[in-house]
């Protein structure tokens, strides 16, 4: 049976960069990268709704040691895919992906100080096992196959075009129609403008409202110091600029929210027409931050609002019918097309099962360590981005961390690490703290986190940075062992029959 120092799971944005780590830092190492479509990319190939882009600036959703050169701060979802893909192969990755390979068990052994892990194959439609000693999954935490979709009544009475963001019919056209976009969040701010291009005319229709602002397409402070910085320094000091200056918003939308909301209302003013209803279609009952903010690149959702090309309708569906959605307020909007932008619905693990020495995981029984492994879990790490910045910073700590855990456990000796929490009053909260609808909706199914270092996730790249970068990997949390090899019952039966009769 084969066996891997480490196994890599997932071959999208965070799967392509622990491998670029494991490869840099960890050249001892055997390793794959294991991905269950037949396509590297992740979310960035398969989501391919119109106007599909990034919502974190580019500069730090790009890897740290690959900057990203381009001007534009928002980048469309092909650009993402093939920054991606040039990862991979300047790093000769490409060669180290087993592509429709998912991964749907890993059972850990003490006595073997490995994981057992079990692959379906859907190039030959068979199922096949490797070990290795170290799993570090990086499959993010949406399920890919399938989106969220309320029970909406009646909707299979509706004759026209029903579509989920999530599955994009490639031929659909929608010049000249009638659009409904059901939802308020990214995806919907982002798919209005781009249909609006074409499309008789688009309606948002959302049951509560999201904040939402412009942000300029290209950032002039990057362009300055790209100037007066050399090109080795110059990537590091426009991300370091961009993380820091999304988590001082952040921070400010969360300890003066009133403040943050009087900002945002006056650039709703410049944006939209004058007399526009922002109280009703763009004012959420929540504060900045409680979930995440959605952005308009230079402001292109209210330009198809200013110019009559779209529209917004704040009310409840009360059902489907043939030619459109009846609301609750007995409006209809008429449609050709609509689509539910309803939401995403999270997985964790790519929904593999996880065993320690032959007892299922209970996941949400567990809290995480540092937010990126399991307590109780040995020899295991996850890459869960920030929820208030860019995936990839939170993505490039874990993966660093990953390889000074490796480093250590080699030059120490030691075959197996497990986070194991003593402190009896640490009190336990959802693992992802925002309170947006898909997550509430699949919290009960998660790890959760601590109220106490290092079991506290705070979301904070500062933090992390301290935490993942700068602390040592020995800590009174992370128990590091060379379990003693337990003999399985078929090796004890072995030794009873071998062994000598007494008198």
């Amino acid at each position: 049976m084969e066996h891997l120092d480490v196994a890599i799971v997932g071959a999208g944005l965070s799967g392509i960069g622990a491998g670029h780590y494991i490869q840099d830092k960890c050249p001892w190492a055997t390793f794959a990268i294991f991905e269950a479509r037949d396509t590297m990319g992740g979310t960035w190939d398969l989501f391919r709704y119109p106007g599909i882009r990034s919502d974190s600036d580019m500069y730090t959703l790009g890897y740290r040691f690959r900057p990203w050169t381009s001007d534009k701060v928002i980048a469309d979802g092909a650009s993402i895919l093939g920054y991606i893909e040039d990862t991979a192969t300047e790093s000769g990755l490409d060669d180290k992906i087993r592509f429709r390979h998912r991964i749907v068990r890993a059972e850990w052994s003490s006595a073997d100080a490995r994981w057992l892990v079990t692959v379906q194959r859907g190039d030959i439609g068979a199922s096949e096992q490797f070990t290795c000693s170290f799993l570090f999954a990086c499959t993010g935490y949406y399920r890919y196959d399938q989106g969220y979709l309320p029970d909406f009544p009646d909707m299979d009475r509706f004759q026209g075009t029903l579509v989920h963001p999530q599955a994009w019919p490639e031929a659909l056209d929608v010049s000249g129609k009638r659009v409904v976009v059901i939802g308020s969040g990214s995806t919907a701010i982002t798919l209005v403008p781009a249909l609006a291009e074409n499309a008789g005319h688009v309606v948002m229709l959302q049951r509560s409202p999201t904040y939402v602002a412009a942000v300029p397409g290209t950032n002039p402070v990057a362009r300055l110091l790209r100037r007066i910085l050399p090109r080795r320094l110059a990537g590091g000091a426009i991300r370091w600029f961009h993380a820091l200056f999304t988590q001082g918003f952040y921070q400010v939308s969360q300890r003066r929210p009133e403040l943050v909301k009087r900002i945002l209302r006056s650039g709703l003013r410049r944006e939209l027409p004058p007399g526009y209803d922002i109280a009703t279609h763009f004012t959420p009952r929540y504060n900045p931050w409680d979930e995440r903010f959605c952005i308009a690149p230079d402001g292109d959702l209210f330009a198809a609002i200013r110019e009559g090309r779209a529209s917004v309708v704040t009310d409840r569906i009360e059902r489907f019918t043939p030619t459109g959605i009846r609301l609750e307020s007995g409006g209809e909007l008429e449609a050709d097309v609509i689509v539910t932008a309803t939401g995403l619905q999270l997985q964790f693990f790519g929904g593999a099962q996880i065993t320690v020495d032959g007892e299922d995981v209970d996941l949400p029984g567990r809290m995480a360590y540092k937010g990126m492994m399991l307590e109780g879990v040995p020899n295991f790490a996850m890459s869960v981005g920030y929820t208030n910045a860019s995936w990839t910073l939170k993505c490039d700590l874990t993966c660093d961390y990953v390889c000074r855990l490796l480093n250590h456990m080699r030059a120490a000796g030691w075959r197996q690490c497990t986070p194991v929490n003593t402190d009896d009053s640490v009190v336990r909260s959802p693992l992802l703290g925002l309170h947006s609808g898909y997550i509430q909706r699949s919290a009960h199914l998660f790890p959760k986190q601590g109220s106490k270092f290092p079991w506290q996730v705070h979301q904070s790249y500062l933090r992390d940075y301290r935490a993942l970068k700068l602390h040592n990997v020995e800590d009174d949390a992370m128990v590091f062992s060379n379990p003693p090899a337990v003999a399985t019952p078929e090796q004890r039966h072995r030794q009873t029959l071998a062994a000598p009769a007494r008198s």
